[in-house]
């Protein structure tokens, strides 16, 4: 499913600098071509900043659908056309390379990343996740760290992206399952209690990232 004309676009730029690259800007499709969609130049809401744009930037996107669907996918700057207004042309993805994503049903994927946790009894350690998702996690742990079914942790997860990026997500979680491995580890399966939503919305990209990274394989 493509996006329409009129539909907002929810844009980050690619950027070396962390702090641009997690800035979000709208726009908005204007025009449709077989091979690219026309839009307007992206703006940061909370400034008015709009974004200048140059040819070969690659741009994280989204858009939402009926349901509350995010539609995410990358593309990069082909070009300009002048009209009315200055447009933006950009690549339009194959069809397979625009990734749904439903409000209540976050993507997981299978990722080592590394986990700071701190258990209710003030308990610290540092683990590798198995998977992770928009909803919660897993991670490997061994019979040095006692957890059980309903243990509550407090959860530092650091996340890097594809432009070299590294973000720090916090969450507060909740052990649903534990299980017992033939090597005498376990797997803790974790899920998301308290968790604002700009620290969902990194997770989820890294969900993203990583899936698409996976498709082009």
């Amino acid at each position: 499913m493509y996006p329409k004309i009129n539909d907002q676009l929810f844009i980050q730029v690619a950027s070396s600098d962390a702090f641009e690259s997690e800035i979000e800007y709208r726009s908005r499709i204007t025009e449709l071509e077989d091979e690219a969609f026309l839009i307007e130049i992206p703006m940061q809401e909370s400034s008015g900043r709009l974004k200048k744009l140059y040819i070969g930037d690659e741009l994280s996107v989204y858009f939402m659908s009926e349901g509350g669907i995010k539609n995410y996918f990358y593309t990069h700057v082909l070009g300009f056309k002048e009209d009315v207004i200055r447009m933006v042309r950009v690549h339009k993805p194959a069809k397979d390379e625009v990734l749904k994503i439903q409000r209540r049903s976050f993507l997981r994927v299978s990722a080592e990343l590394e986990l700071a946790v701190r258990t209710a009894a003030g308990i610290r350690f540092l683990v590798r996740t198995e998977d992770i998702g928009g909803g919660g996690t897993s991670f490997w742990t061994d019979v040095s760290v006692p957890l059980e079914v309903g243990d509550r942790l407090e959860c530092w997860l650091l996340i890097p992206y594809r432009n070299g990026s590294n973000e720090h997500a916090y969450f507060e979680a909740e052990v649903v399952r534990m299980k017992e491995l033939d090597n005498g580890r376990s797997v803790a399966m974790l899920k998301f209690v308290n968790i604002l939503d700009g620290e969902r919305q990194k997770i989820i990209r890294f969900c993203f990232e990583r899936q698409f990274d996976f498709r082009n394989r």
